[in-house]
């Protein structure tokens, strides 16, 4: 692989390896080797956003052509945005799992300028391009808003640890975030169920995104739960609580919906290795750190064991996609 067609949608390696993180930390308590685990992912993820971040760079400053052409791709354009996130998953593992504050400021003070940069620098382009074919319309294009949902992730806390203007700023942030995020979300939902209906399966190379829609429904749910418990100027929290309640349960259809696709692929069309392989990784994790959060917040044991079984479908997709990354990029 040459820097000249280095991929944006590889920092979703980051992504899915620190959703994996958190969740293996919520479960520790189950099995208590799942939080060494934890911290042993974090400094692994450290490693791989920093191997991938000297390639990235590289290709705006020799091959900028390349990269611009792909930024206005109707597909391609959403991942430049996977980057940024993936500095809001490190911020959020080393404040939840390293309990390091100083590194998760300096992650989540970098990730949320560029993550808001990307959320209207994308669908500007879009915008004001000359027209996309539905089929173009993929679950990719919900990158933009996780990213958005995602910054509380780690803000709701920081939110906590900030006082006095720096303190209401950081809520300003969290909240526009949040609901900018969800809308956006909706809307292009939305259109994803249009291209769905209305044209053929996508091709076998970006199946996976299919998943994707777990990601803003499940990062949704456990940043508005961080969100709201944070922020004490909310004082009635139990409606917010159990629409993230209703909204996870919307994932439960999603998750068995994908499942069947994914098997639909496998059966009748095809399903060969690729980078959109990491789209089942980050947007299962975040399905399984709600279904954790939500199912301690209410105290409902079977939707957190139900989460405990997701964890290992999720554990070992990663360790397969893993493998598969490493086998490819050292077979070139």
């Amino acid at each position: 692989m040459g820097i000249k067609d280095f991929a944006p949608s590889w920092f979703a390696s980051v992504m899915g390896t620190g959703a994996l993180t958190l969740v293996s930390k919520a479960y520790s308590g189950k099995l208590p080797i799942l939080g060494n685990f934890a911290e042993f992912l974090t400094y692994l993820n450290t490693v791989l956003f920093f191997v991938l971040l000297v390639p990235w760079v590289l290709r705006w400053l020799k091959y900028r052509e390349d990269a611009l052409r792909d930024l206005h791709h109707p597909v391609l354009g959403n991942f430049y945005g996977t980057i940024a996130i993936a500095m809001l998953i490190l911020s959020a593992d080393y404040l939840l799992v390293l309990k390091n504050t100083a590194l998760a400021w300096v992650f989540w003070l970098a990730g949320v300028p560029l993550t808001v940069f990307f959320a209207f620098l994308i669908p500007y382009l879009f915008f004001t391009c000359e027209g996309i074919d539905t089929k173009a319309i993929t679950p990719a294009w919900f990158i933009p808003p996780v990213g958005l949902i995602v910054i509380p992730i780690s803000g709701a806390k920081l939110m906590t640890l900030a006082s006095g203007t720096a303190r209401e700023i950081i809520a300003f942030i969290n909240i526009f975030a949040w609901g900018s995020g969800f809308f956006l979300y909706l809307a292009l939902f939305a259109l994803v169920m249009f291209r769905f209906i209305r044209h053929e399966p996508m091709p076998c190379g970006i199946a996976p995104s299919i998943w994707i829609n777990l990601g803003p429904i499940g990062a949704g749910t456990s940043t508005l739960y961080a969100l709201i418990k944070a922020s004490g100027f909310i004082t009635v929290k139990e409606p917010f609580l159990a629409f993230g309640l209703l909204f996870w349960g919307f994932g439960v259809w999603w998750l068995v919906m994908a499942i069947l696709m994914t098997l639909h692929y496998v059966r009748k069309l095809n399903l060969p290795y690729s980078l959109a392989w990491w789209a089942f990784i980050f947007p299962l994790g975040a399905y399984v750190s709600a279904t954790f959060n939500v199912g301690t917040t209410f105290g409902i044991n079977a939707i957190t064991d139900f989460g405990f079984v997701l964890y290992w479908l999720l554990l070992a997709i990663w360790l397969v996609t893993g493998v598969k990354t490493v086998r490819h990029f050292l077979l070139g």
